[in-house]
């Protein structure tokens, strides 16, 4: 009886000791911060062989990988004059009511090609009620802003150009502009086959400069490449995470890492003072209520802060999303409110430590990309005779 207690109690002792083993190896270490042995052999395999993701039923997710050379639409081919027209386009304040604000007023370069501000101003500084959204590969997206309203990078330019509370331009103004230059009357008959200027150049050439800000240099591109030493052991922990516990290839998946898609993350303070019913002002759908696009993580720590109203620094994003998001509870008047707001089901309480929650932002820091330095170009003279008229 002796000898059977003794080999019992071994035989449980040896099982604890390889389940533990194996519970370490495979969160990629505990929360000394070491330990990514296990998972850097398991994420050098090729992504093919990447264990799947713990997304919901229904999800069609896309495994991570480098991103494609940008589209360009058959009506607007890309070349390098209207890229480089499009650029001085980007950069020329004169577009604008004000003669001051151009593109990069809300797109700086430097700063993630976002603007760094909670909510962006606008026309005569005016307070603006959404974050800028970074415009890094947007050419891979099929809906722009935040709330999907524009469908081509054309319409966006469009829409920013003429927007009263943004840039406040007109068509016919910036066309007579742009025609007061013989620089740019130049530059418009090498992009343009010498067609006559007009307003739907100006934004063709702006979008094909647009299409060519892409990401593809962070960390992690290099990890995707090969360079299996590019990830610390907590980037990998982090991005073991990111794929599994934390839940997050629901919506950030794919070489965009974003689905594309409108969730409700809690977030349209319906009914309060900082009320954005989002994709419903387009559509016009009760379900569309507080839905707002999934933005791309690439390079995400140079956009902050984060969501459609600027409210959130990277760990508070963090700390939200391990609670499950905010979730609106209705007022008695708004019980039987068909358009009151539904949290995204994908939205669940993560119940991440500390040191899980320091490893996700390890990873996602692992997707930042060398600062982008743009110098502002020397725009073209304008005739001021004309312009004035």
């Amino acid at each position: 009886m002796k000898a059977s207690f003794i080999n019992t109690a071994a035989l449980a002792t040896l099982a604890l000791i390889l389940i533990t083993t194996f519970t370490v190896v495979a969160s990629g270490g505990g929360n000394g911060g070491g330990g990514g042995g296990g998972l850097r052999e398991l994420y050098a395999q090729p992504v093919e062989q990447w264990p799947e993701p713990h997304v919901d039923e229904g999800i069609g997710w896309q495994e991570f990988g480098h991103l494609p050379r940008p589209p360009h639409p058959e009506d607007n081919p890309h070349s390098d004059e209207k890229a480089e027209l499009g650029k001085l386009l980007f950069f020329d304040g004169r577009l604008s009511a004000t003669g001051q604000m151009a593109c990069i007023s809300c797109h700086a370069p430097e700063l993630g090609w976002a603007d760094g501000r909670t909510t962006s101003l606008g026309h005569s500084v005016t307070a603006l009620r959404r974050n800028a959204p970074s415009i890094a590969n947007a050419a891979h997206f099929d809906a722009l802003f935040w709330d999907g309203r524009g469908d081509s990078i054309e319409q966006q330019v469009e829409l920013a150009l003429l927007n009263v509370d943004e840039m406040r331009g007109s068509r016919d103004a910036i066309v007579d502009l742009v025609r007061s230059s013989t620089e740019y009357r130049d530059r418009f008959a090498e992009a343009f086959a010498e067609d006559p200027i007009q307003f739907e150049h100006i934004t063709k050439a702006i979008a094909t400069y647009v299409r060519t800000v892409n990401s593809g240099r962070s960390d992690f591109d290099r990890f995707l490449n090969g360079e299996t030493d590019r990830l610390t052991d907590a980037e990998l922990r982090g991005l073991h995470l990111f794929r599994t516990k934390a839940r997050c290839m629901n919506c950030h998946h794919g070489p965009l890492l974003s689905d594309g898609e409108f969730h409700d993350l809690g977030l349209s303070y319906y009914g309060r003072r900082l009320e954005d019913l989002g994709r419903y002002r387009i559509t016009d759908k009760p379900e569309d209520v507080g839905r707002f696009r999934t933005p791309s993580l690439r390079n995400v720590t140079r956009t902050a802060p984060y969501m459609h109203n600027g409210l959130f620094g990277l760990e508070g994003v963090i700390n939200m999303y391990n609670a499950g998001m905010a979730t609106l509870r209705p007022r008695p008047e708004q019980e039987n409110d068909p358009l009151f707001p539904t949290k995204s089901p994908l939205l669940k309480p993560l119940d991440l430590d500390r040191q899980e929650m320091d490893d996700l932002m390890a990873f996602l820091e692992s997707l930042q990309e060398p600062r982008r330095r743009v110098r502002q170009p020397e725009l073209p003279a304008i005739d001021q005779t004309q312009a004035n008229n």
